[in-house]
């Protein structure tokens, strides 16, 4: 029974289905040739992309991810980095009909929000993000909003009617990995949308450890687009993922003070 269900484990959102639990951002790559390669490489199904990028690059007419990717295998959740308000990220996210529309994603209604004042540390505004994903899930948006990870705001995003919760693992762009495991684990614990982790996770060891601890999915950036290699990242990444959600669905054994011999003690040969 196990095994059945994890060969049918699918990351699910509102009312779709997807089959990766990587999700990727496009920001940071040498060249759309790198983005290109490295997304498919990484076998992901959901890809984000700022809006406000989407918008300039459509605007000045250069080839951008929009155009360069087959969205009839991936699925775009549109971001609004770069907002420092909610009235801000508001306005940014209406914006996402028209780049839906365009690649053909009609009934693609996901926003990831993203409200950040704080231009040293880049940590999200709770206040002017809970403002904004309370407007966004009264206009119809299925709301995946990124925040620091404060169980009690997490809690109130879900009850609002957000899709996922999207906690930090530490700082963007950091690398430092999960430095709030126990925020984390408490928010993972009571909610009962997915709990995605998004930023500061540098290596596959941490993505798996993500899963492990019960996360839904990982999104990540910097930590494959700025990598020697990113194609080669992007693998690892994915096959982190993979172990480390396998892990999880097996069930990790409780951890002991003491040692516990392996063999049992019955049916030991006693030497005379």
């Amino acid at each position: 029974m196990l095994n059945r269900k994890i060969k049918q484990d699918q990351l699910i959102i509102g009312n779709r289905k997807f089959d990766s639990r990587l999700m990727l951002g496009t920001g940071k790559y040498k060249n759309l040739k790198e983005a290109q390669e490295t997304i498919e490489m990484s076998k992901a199904s959901i890809i984000t992309v700022a809006i406000r990028r989407a918008q300039y690059a459509k605007n000045i007419g250069k080839s951008n991810l929009i155009d360069g990717l087959n969205w009839r295998k991936l699925w775009l959740l549109p971001n609004t980095a770069g907002c420092e308000t909610a009235e801000e990220a508001i306005k940014i996210a209406l914006l996402s009909k028209e780049i839906n529309k365009k690649i053909g994603q009609i009934n693609n209604n996901f926003i990831k929000l993203e409200v950040i004042s704080d231009s040293k540390y880049l940590l999200p505004d709770p206040v002017g993000t809970l403002k904004a994903a309370e407007y966004l899930v009264s206009k119809g948006f299925s709301v995946l909003p990124y925040i620091y990870p404060d169980p009690i705001l997490a809690k109130q995003l879900e009850d609002i009617g957000c899709k996922t919760i999207m906690p930090l693992g530490s700082p963007i762009g950091s690398g430092q990995g999960l430095k709030n495991l126990d925020n984390l684990n408490i928010i993972i614990e009571n909610a009962k949308v997915p709990v995605i982790i998004d930023a500061g996770i540098g290596k596959a060891s941490e993505a798996s450890h993500a899963m492990e601890i019960g996360a839904s999915a990982v999104l990540l950036n910097t930590a494959v687009a700025k990598s020697k290699n990113p194609q080669t990242m992007a693998d690892a990444m994915r096959l982190g993922i993979i172990s480390g959600r396998k892990c999880y669905l097996a069930g990790i054994m409780k951890k002991r003070k003491l040692a516990f011999a392996s063999s049992p003690k019955e049916g030991i040969i006693k030497l005379i």
